[in-house]
């Protein structure tokens, strides 16, 4: 089973979108049983709290279900078991060492799967959540194409 991590500063706005999106086109493929993918947060600021109300909002308005749940921070232990630590932008890829060295080398841009390595920004500031679900989407459809080519789903 191959694990994908996404990860933002908060875990309320662009990972879980991200989470939701990608396990939605999972299981547009039928083959969820052989992925587990989660979200986690740099930061303890957002711990325990839903995701952002208008994320939930664009997830909804493009039909993608966004059930209930907790932010919370990735662990070290996660930067080691998973196969791809998927961050929105540079700062998240500083925390990720901090939080463990293991996470150099390992963790990536998530917009290297579609948007030349540009960071997709972070809309709990910018107010651009349509914007960033595109960014999203577009970078899950790729990030699926990629782990199709390497045979993830045979």
């Amino acid at each position: 089973m191959v694990k994908v991590m996404f990860v933002c500063h908060g875990n309320i706005c662009r990972s879980p979108m991200a989470e939701y999106i990608f396990s939605h086109l999972v299981a547009q493929k039928g083959v969820q049983d052989r992925i587990l993918i989660s979200s986690s947060a740099v930061s303890r600021e957002e711990i325990g709290n839903d995701v952002y109300p208008p994320a939930k909002r664009e997830l909804k308005e493009h039909g993608v279900p966004c059930p209930p749940r907790a932010a919370r921070r990735i662990t070290p232990r996660e930067i080691e078991e998973y196969d791809y630590i998927l961050c929105m932008d540079a700062s998240n890829l500083r925390y990720l060492a901090a939080i463990s060295p293991l996470a150099t080398g390992k963790a990536a841009l998530f917009g290297e799967y579609g948007l030349q390595g540009k960071e997709i920004e972070d809309p709990w500031y910018s107010g651009r959540f349509s914007r960033v679900f595109d960014e999203i989407l577009l970078c899950c459809q790729n990030f699926l194409i990629v782990l199709e080519q390497k045979g993830v789903f045979n």
